[in-house]
């Protein structure tokens, strides 16, 4: 991501989420609001994806990137909101909030003061998209930081976060676009945030030898074919491992209460593509304050 533009990346995964709605994961995934963040020629790629391998529609590696994105999604965010439903509080923080849409579907979120922090650039898109959506968070407040550079603790506290009430952190996303210094300056600052009792759901991915080489491998499709590659300015920096993670959170004051990769969360769902990708080494940790 430049300094001037918005994240591409938030749009293949608002993207994947609208794929997925009502099609994947019934009964546990449901994302509506998605598909309306999505601008005109990001809906079209979502709307041929849902009518499937049809004889004389387009398609190309776009839709196979959206596809593979939909499948990830679904576990990655069951969990996500099961977490920040079981920690009722009156303050969540999205982290890298891209165009996530808890917010706005959420009824959980209903009395809770929604703080979404991103990159101006991003942060301005957003604003942008959902102009004239009702959110069904009591109260929504954007936050505008760039986690590699800016200082958080002091953006938010001036948002009005209070730091003598628990926060329900959700960090999506994101952990593997920053640098290690700039994860742990992050964590740094959210302990100086975070009163007893708070939690952490971040999301992370583990380095994986299969994982890497296809994502090379549609990079390089891409250019081969002209397409735009939504993941050229966006490379991955930080990689853990669940024992690295905890490592990381122990001296912020975090103690890890569960972490399962989104293979295992999918478990019992009905998910297209490989199994062995992202499924296999994205993760999910949830944290607690103590």
């Amino acid at each position: 991501m430049t300094p001037q533009s918005a994240s591409t990346t938030a749009v293949l995964v608002c993207q994947g989420r609208a794929v997925a709605d009502g099609r994947l994961g019934v009964g546990r995934f449901a994302d509506p609001v998605a598909v309306r963040l999505l601008d005109p020629a990001e809906r079209e790629v979502v709307e041929r994806v849902r009518a499937g391998r049809t004889p004389g529609a387009h398609w190309g590696m776009a839709e196979e990137m959206v596809l593979h994105t939909a499948a990830t999604m679904v576990p990655r965010t069951v969990a996500i909101d099961d977490a920040v439903r079981e920690h009722r509080s009156g303050q969540v923080v999205v982290l890298g909030a891209g165009l996530d849409a808890r917010a706005w579907r959420m009824p959980e979120l209903e009395t809770a003061t929604v703080f979404e922090v991103d990159h101006p650039a991003s942060q301005a898109d957003k604003q942008r998209r959902v102009a004239g959506l009702e959110p069904v968070a009591g109260r929504v407040v954007p936050v505008a930081v760039d986690l590699a550079n800016d200082p958080l603790a002091t953006a938010l506290t001036a948002a009005g976060l209070d730091e003598s009430a628990p926060t329900t952190w959700v960090w999506e996303g994101v952990v593997p676009y920053l640098t290690r210094d700039a994860v742990a300056s992050t964590l740094v600052q959210l302990a100086v945030l975070s009163a007893p009792g708070s939690r952490l759901v971040v999301q992370y991915q583990q380095r994986s030898v299969v994982a890497t080489t296809l994502r090379a491998a549609m990079r390089l499709a891409l250019r081969v074919a002209r397409r735009p590659d939504p993941l050229a300015r966006e490379p991955w920096h930080t990689l853990l491992t669940p024992d690295e993670l905890g490592l990381v959170l122990r001296p912020c004051g975090f103690s890890i209460s569960s972490d399962h990769s989104l293979l295992e969360l999918a478990e019992g769902m009905d998910l297209p593509g490989r199994r062995d990708g992202s499924l296999g080494n994205g993760r999910v940790a949830v944290a607690e304050r103590a």
